[in-house]
């Protein structure tokens, strides 16, 4: 939200600096986020001065440039060389000196220098109103009247004023500080109540619409069809209009705030709107067919151009401005407006309008905001509607339009105001104890304090009785419903600096039985973290497409959780699956040159289910590219599912868990082959290599390697026995180390499996160091270095033990899966 310092002022006279009013507005709660200075010219016309004329010499070398001698109040004249052919001796000019930076109307930026043009020195420039940026005439330069004053600062004798913009981080509750007013009643609110403050020096004064005269009847007759969803609407007829450039003091006014001046009209209802927070909208009077404005629905997929001259097909939940057609069923004619959202392409005002009907209403917010997802529209007034305006006010601003369109356009008011809901709206009632208040904050304020800061925030105390207060809250504090609502209000305005810190903390210390998920999370995560892999943390909200690409297993769209009234087609649904944002994270990195990835999250997947809704939480791992980044002491290693499996299996390693059990099955859509991990016959992971056909979805082009641990149900197989200690061993290990030739399709876990089964005594570990596919080796065949740990406890090994137990493991290999040895 962008706020003019210099507009402010309008409303609030305080001579605090844009610095500190920022300062008081962020301790109330609206965070000045930036403070950037404003300037109705570039550059504010710095090192621009008044000058004269006082001698004009024709160019020896050049016949359309004179040679001059300018006074810009300094010891010395000014040699310039001007080639406008409207100079002469005499002549109150701008001048631009040397260092000066100009820009111009059209083109860059560009600075004087002091040099030779023609073989004659030129120490500065004469300036016509287009190199300046003040005007599109560049027939000669600008001569200024006799009164002008020379070594003047152009900038003064113009009369310019800078400006400062305020970027306020507004949150959405804070409907009522989407305007200029607004922000000026927080701030006068906050000096009310500061100490050394006058109540009287802070006046807050709205414009004056006293001045607004209307008499009968609104000559367009006004039909609300669906109350619910406008429950104020006004109306009023402006005619003998000349629509035109605005003034300079609106256009300023406007583009201060980053908006773009139209003409008259549109200018002064975007004004009103920044003004006092209510959006307004100006029909061409000759466009609206029948002389009548009709509030209704129209049938579903009827046709409609906005004014970005966009075709949209219309919901039937869609509330509409439209013209008598709707009355007479012809929908397709009958649109004007999408209310409170975006208006129609034929209805708009035009430079050839000369009179217009002026719509100020009050929409109901969630009508609003459904329509306005449902188009993909985010305009400054839905912005506004579907966050709650204040209904009382919609009669004020149609006033504080029809007066400056009075002034600026020359309209004239034809017949009265039409009002569907004159009858004043009640604010929320809210029920606060003055002790309770003090209670939640912490600290003792006085009654006084309290009523002075909800007076000031226009709260209404109706009844006081028994220490407890009724608070009528006003009706621009949509947010305000409860007493701890009140309660934030007086002390933001109170400021949460000046609530003291105590001086002993209480804490309590709370014990409970089983598994610590925060502290296995951060196990979990320290150690992936201290070795090479970074966290991510994505949206919950996802792309309901992504379910069609899978539509097998657990993924599905019949099981997809989608958004009511989602913010777009891509945060239209709650994931099902981590994958497909890790993904979009890797395009991302990819797209930036960092190949070499190595991510992991932990987050929770949604279905919806036959009972309703269930969410499982997760952990994910990608990896892609090469192990390390590149670097001269390491060499290129590409990732693959055992970089995924490593990283896992040294995760879970100080987790007493029971030991896993792996089998390789057939691919999916997900993956190309995958892993599936259980313990206790109880699926915990699912891993492999994504598939090239949904790796070609996000155009990554390397491979990915994923695995997905059922993070929940892990959890449940958690042991809560601490760890127990054991001596060192008091007999020497032994290692035999085989080197086998196996099918492609046989996993180390195959291996491990079938050798444990030999042996459950002193076979401690089989580990394998060493994987190689390629040359030299028959089709469709890997070679796997197998190593084999072996102990006894009670006596020190001898080979034939060893040997004995190796040829058992040999020959169970080759007969179950025709390993052989290399």
């Amino acid at each position: 939200m962008k706020i003019s310092y210099n507009w402010l002022k309008e409303y609030i006279n305080t001579s605090r600096s844009p610095q500190e009013v920022g300062e008081i507005l962020t301790s109330t709660g609206l965070e000045v986020e930036a403070i950037e200075e404003i300037q109705s010219v570039p550059g504010g016309l710095q090192g621009i001065v008044v000058g004269e004329v006082i001698e004009k010499g024709k160019h020896p070398d050049a016949d359309r440039l004179s040679v001059t001698r300018v006074n810009i109040g300094e010891e010395n004249p000014l040699h310039i060389v001007c080639g406008a052919p409207n100079v002469a001796a005499g002549q109150k000019v701008l001048v631009a000196t040397v260092g000066a930076t100009l820009h111009p109307l059209n083109g860059d930026p560009f600075t004087i220098k002091k040099g030779k043009i023609r073989g004659q020195v030129s120490e500065g420039m004469i300036c016509a109103e287009d190199e300046l940026g003040l005007g599109s005439s560049h027939a000669g330069i600008m001569v200024l009247p006799e009164s002008a004053t020379v070594g003047s600062a152009a900038a003064d004798f113009l009369g310019l004023q800078s400006d400062y913009c305020l970027e306020i981080g507004l949150t959405p509750n804070r409907t009522d500080a989407m305007c200029h007013y607004g922000v000026a009643r927080d701030l006068a609110a906050a000096l009310h109540n500061m100490e050394g403050i006058d109540n009287e020096t802070v006046n807050l004064t709205l414009p004056d619409v006293s001045g607004f005269r209307a008499s009968a009847d609104c000559p367009v007759k006004v039909n609300i069809v669906d109350s619910d969803k406008c429950p104020r609407y006004c109306g009023l007829v402006l005619r003998n209009i000349t629509v035109a450039d605005s003034p300079d003091w609106l256009k300023d006014r406007l583009k201060a705030i980053g908006l773009s001046p139209i003409n008259n009209i549109v200018d002064i209802t975007n004004f009103v709107m920044h003004e006092c927070g209510q959006p307004l909208h100006a029909f061409d009077l000759n466009q609206i067919r029948g002389g009548q404005v009709v509030v209704t629905t129209l049938p579903n997929e009827t046709r409609f151009t906005t004014l970005d001259d966009t075709e949209r097909s219309l919901s039937s939940d869609d509330l509409m401005i439209c013209n008598a057609e709707a009355l007479q069923g012809n929908a397709n004619e009958a649109g004007m407006c999408i209310a409170g959202v975006f208006g129609g392409i034929q209805s708009g005002v035009s430079n050839t309008t000369t009179s217009i009907f002026l719509e100020s209403a009050y929409f109901n917010p969630v009508s609003i905001r459904k329509t306005a997802r449902f188009h993909g529209l985010h305009t400054d007034a839905s912005f506004r509607f579907e966050r709650g305006v204040d209904p009382s006010d919609t009669l004020f601003a149609m006033k504080r339009a029809a007066l400056l369109m009075q002034e600026i356009a020359g309209a004239e008011i034809d017949g009265g105001v039409y009002d569907s809901n004159p009858t004043p709206f009640d604010g929320c009632q809210i029920t606060i104890s003055p002790a309770r208040v003090n209670e939640l904050i912490g600290q003792s304020i006085s009654e006084q304090v309290m009523e002075k800061i909800l007076t000031s925030l226009d709260f209404n105390i109706l009844n006081r009785d028994s220490g407890k207060w009724t608070i009528e809250a006003p009706l621009y504090r949509v947010d305000v419903t409860r007493e701890a609502d009140v309660v934030e209000e007086i002390l933001r305005i109170y400021g949460y600096d000046n609530i003291a810190m105590p001086q002993k903390l209480n804490a309590s210390l709370s014990f409970s039985k089983g598994v610590d998920r925060d502290a296995m999370q951060y196990k979990v995560s320290d150690y992936l973290a201290y070795n090479g892999w970074h966290e991510i943390m994505s949206n919950s909200l996802s792309r309901s497409e992504y379910a069609t690409w899978i539509e097998d297993g657990e993924i599905t769209s019949a099981r997809t959780v989608r958004m009511l009234n989602p913010l777009s087609s891509d945060l239209d649904a709650m994931r099902q699956s981590l994958v497909f944002q890790g993904l979009e994270a890797i395009v991302l990195n990819q797209n930036h040159r960092n190949a070499d990835l190595k991510l992991f999250e932990f987050g929770k997947t949604y279905f919806r289910t036959e009972a309703g809704f269930d969410e499982k939480g997760m952990l994910a791992l990608w990896a892609t590219g090469n192990v390390h980044e590149q670097n001269w002491d390491k060499q290129e290693t590409p990732s693959s599912i055992f970089s995924v499996l490593k990283a896992i299996d040294g995760a879970f390693a100080k987790f007493n868990l029971d030991a896993p059990r792996d089998e390789m099955m057939e691919g999916d859509s997900i993956f190309a082959q995958k892993l599936i991990r259980k313990i206790r016959n109880k699926e915990v992971m699912i891993a492999g290599q994504i598939h090239p056909s949904l790796l070609k979805k996000f155009d990554i082009k390397s491979p990915v390697y994923y695995a997905e641990v059922k993070w929940d149900s892990l959890l449940e197989m958690l042991s809560t026995k601490h760890p127990s200690f054991h001596s060192l061993p008091k007999f020497p290990e032994m290692r035999r180390d085989l080197s086998l030739l196996v099918d492609t399709g046989i996993t180390f876990q195959q291996i491990e499996g079938i050798s444990r089964k030999q042996d459950k005594k002193i076979l401690q570990s089989v580990g394998l160091f060493d994987v190689y596919e390629g040359k030299n080796l028959p089709a469709g065949k890997k070679s796997y270095a197998v190593s084999f740990t072996f102990r006894d406890e009670e006596q020190t090994l001898r080979d034939k033990q060893v040997d004995k137990i190796m040829s058992k493991i040999q020959e169970s290999l080759n007969r179950e899966l025709g390993a052989e040895l290399r």
